[in-house]
């Protein structure tokens, strides 16, 4: 009994269009600095590739919210288990998200943010799956949008396992017992 992983997109495929998108916001914010936020845990891995390629000044802070409690499903309430060190006003915020899906808690996050009085705020995602969308939330910048399918790779787990593959993958988990 195990979990196979189909790859999906490959570390190439991925790295090349994080290159892209990172162009893409470097022209979009020449003559400013961006205030990158990371939702933990899954962000971290796409955050820093995505840094290492933004050619304008950057800053980094993190944040780490809870929506699932000890459930699989969404409760639908978000816990911040960890805020940002550092005040948004008057900044040009970035949030940094490894996937969005149903839109829950990046909605509440996003309205979050604007009422700390930054002076934008602009989504950023590795992952996008629109049809799984339950709240409207507008995704500035996404690498790859893909189907309904559970994947794992680049920061995203199943289980805690499997955050650290170079590349996207889709867990197939083998059902027979032995």
């Amino acid at each position: 009994m195990g979990d196979r992983i189909r790859v999906m997109l490959t570390e190439q495929e991925v790295d090349n269009r994080i290159r892209e998108i990172a162009e893409e916001i470097n022209r979009d914010y020449q003559g400013k600095e961006i205030h990158m936020v990371c939702v933990l845990k899954g962000g971290a891995f796409f955050m820093c590739e995505l840094a290492k390629r933004i050619t304008v000044p950057v800053s980094l802070d993190f944040m780490s919210v809870s929506s699932y409690g000890n459930s699989t499903k969404s409760s639908g309430a978000v816990r911040i288990v960890k805020d940002l060190d550092e005040p948004l006003e008057g900044k040009d915020v970035l949030v940094v998200e490894d996937i969005v899906d149903s839109g829950r808690t990046l909605s509440y996050l996003l309205e979050m943010m604007w009422d700390r009085h930054p002076n934008s705020v602009h989504l950023c995602t590795l992952l996008d799956k629109p049809e799984r969308r339950v709240r409207d939330v507008k995704v500035d910048y996404c690498c790859f949008q893909i189907p309904d399918e559970f994947v794992v790779g680049y920061g995203l787990d199943y289980a805690q396992k499997y955050r650290n593959l170079p590349y996207i993958g889709v867990v197939e988990t083998d059902s027979k017992g032995d």
